[in-house]
């Protein structure tokens, strides 16, 4: 590959750009001493299915292991659409350890695999989910960009062909950009990787029929993605979007403490703007008002030329960052990596020039209708013109029903083609054919996920009749691919049915019935049976001849009958049912 096949002339005078055994490589110089290099792959989770969620993250791990005790300063990441390598420390360090990486990924240390899935699930068991953790999953469903909601399923199954595998095929010279704080691109590298291709980011799905629309989700937070075009224009927005929050939820409201918008590239032409602000229970419905009225604000125009100038201003100041150069190499490499443009200053300080009010508003309006928005507890905002997002499946399958042993009203329906499970308010359906996962126990209970993130649980316990051969039918019907195999769950952590409280019963210590005689009880309550049946039919007697008229009309009294019959055969019921009691 040539210099200009990577290397845009925009970056000519700017930073240094060749080949380094195939690789293309960015370097230019930093104050300070020391080297800092970054080895991007373009592989992350988005490559993933949700069966091998993780696969990407063990190879960074299994890359790294030998190098856990070296003294300088690394580290790697796995992100949606890259993998990064990054180390500080002199070159002679940083050269040593980019050479071991690559030599790892030649040979992965698969001796380590199972302990390397029981490190990634513990980092996964410590760390905190982000507000807008689910956001993904309900925009793309459960595959492409929507795994980063998921846990990684893959630790659990994927074997060591898979890893050795998708190392060979997507760590490779032709996937990876590197870069380095560096006068010149230092000797001694060995860089020797798998030959392969560039891949693309993957394209995204989608699980929303129509935006804007919201989901609920938990107390204290709102949060608001959309997916707008990568372009100058859209990064300044981010931020007079943040500014506006900021200025209109806790300057001026006082209903937020924090309030802040963001925007990150997705990939090659898209990227994705969030937007958050916290909430006190008691604020919860102001901050939901607030969050939508600045954002009706700044679609309909009302944009100050302040308000950008003040963000112009401040995104020109990058330039002023001592070595400037050297701090945009990993901007540039992940911008070569995804097959974005690259611009050079002068390019990007004309475009920041050009930027106008007209342009926010445009973008604001692109934000608006992809938006995403997730609302504090069970509030609905469909008043500000947003559509809550599918809760349930379009359609069901047939086969044999289950119900439920803890909700009469709630069905399990395994079919030829999929599950389903109904409820008075809709049904959740994954067929067979194109569910991404499903997870298994030894006890019987199976997990599945279909690409629009719908799940169903099926408990055998918690359903009647959800026999071996009802389990059966499921696992010849999913994708061999889409299993996950759990292991066993202790005795006590296996779901049972909610028993149902047992109805009160006398007490046998105190009341009328510990004093009264066996045989008093017995003729009082043949007494009170025939003196209330005595009492009742004559007046019901009398009622009806009152209603006879001259001309013999039985109709009143009819009805009149009707409505006192049922007395008399409550109190049948309750001796009968004292009766019952005696017997136990």
């Amino acid at each position: 590959m040539t210099t200009t096949e990577f290397a845009p002339e925009a970056l000519s005078g700017l930073i240094g750009c060749t080949t380094t055994q195939g690789i293309p490589t960015l370097y230019a110089p930093r104050q300070g001493g020391q080297v800092t290099a970054g080895l991007f792959f373009r592989v992350g989770r988005a490559d993933e299915t949700l069966a091998t969620a993780g696969l990407t993250h063990l190879v960074e791990h299994l890359a790294l292991h030998r190098l856990q005790l070296a003294d300088l300063h690394f580290n790697g990441a796995t992100a949606n659409t890259y993998t990064l390598f990054h180390a500080t420390g002199d070159e002679d360090e940083v050269v040593t350890h980019l050479n071991s990486v690559c030599a790892a990924l030649r040979d992965l240390p698969l001796a380590r695999l199972d302990t390397e899935r029981e490190i990634l699930r513990t980092e996964a068991a410590s760390g905190k989910n982000g507000a807008n953790s689910q956001l993904p999953l309900w925009r793309y469903g459960a595959q492409g960009y929507g795994l980063s909601s998921y846990s990684e399923l893959g630790t659990w199954s994927v074997t060591p062909d898979q890893v050795s595998d998708w190392a060979r095929t997507r760590f490779t010279r032709e996937n990876a950009v590197l870069w380095i704080t560096s006068e010149s691109v230092p000797d001694g590298l060995d860089l020797t990787l798998p030959t392969g291709t560039r891949l693309p980011a993957p394209a995204a799905t989608s699980a929303l029929p129509t935006t804007p629309a919201y989901i609920c989700g938990e107390d204290g937070h709102v949060v608001l993605t959309s997916v707008v075009r990568r372009s100058t224009a859209a990064a300044v927005f981010a931020d007079v979007l943040g500014r506006a929050l900021f200025q209109d939820l806790r300057q001026e409201g006082g209903y937020s403490y924090s309030a802040e918008a963001d925007y990150t590239p997705r990939d090659a032409d898209f990227a994705t703007l969030t937007a958050y602000a916290d909430a006190l229970p008691q604020k919860q419905d102001a901050v939901v008002g607030g969050f939508v009225d600045t954002l009706a604000r700044l679609r309909n125009g009302t944009i100050a030329q302040s308000e950008l100038d003040s963000v112009r201003g401040k995104m020109l100041k990058i330039y002023d960052v001592p070595d400037f150069a050297a701090a945009s190499l990993p901007g540039y490499a992940l911008n070569l990596l995804l097959g974005h443009r690259v611009l050079s200053p002068a390019e990007h300080r004309a475009e920041l020039a050009a930027v106008t009010v007209a342009d926010l508003r445009e973008v604001a309006r692109e934000a608006w209708a992809s938006t995403l928005l997730q609302v504090p507890g069970h509030r609905g905002v469909d008043w500000a013109g947003l559509t809550v997002a599918p809760q349930y499946s379009a359609t069901t399958v047939t086969g044999s029903g289950h119900r439920s042993l803890e909700n009469e009203d709630v069905t399990l329906v395994i079919g030829e083609e999929g599950v389903s499970v109904t409820t008075p308010r809709g049904a959740v359906t994954v067929p067979y054919g194109t569910c991404v996962a499903m997870t298994t126990r030894p006890d019987g209970a199976r997990g599945l996920t279909g690409p629009d993130g719908f799940a169903i649980t099926v408990e055998p316990a918690l359903y009647r009749d959800v026999t071996p051969d009802r389990i059966a039918t499921i696992d010849a019907a999913v994708p061999a691919a889409a299993v996950v195999r759990l292991p066993a769950r202790a005795p006590e952590h296996i779901p049972r049915p909610r028993e149902r409280a047992p109805r009160p019963r006398p007490s046998k210590d105190f009341g009328p019935a510990t004093w009264v005689p066996t045989w008093l009880r017995t003729v009082g309550g043949w007494l009170l049976a025939v003196v209330a049946a005595t009492v009742v039919l004559f007046g019901g007697f009398t009622i009806v001849l009152q209603f006879i008229g001259p001309d013999g009309d039985l109709g009143g009294a009819v009805a009149v009958a009707l409505i006192e019959v049922p007395p008399v055969m409550l109190l049948r019921r309750l001796y009968l049912v004292h009766r019952m009691r005696r017997r136990r």
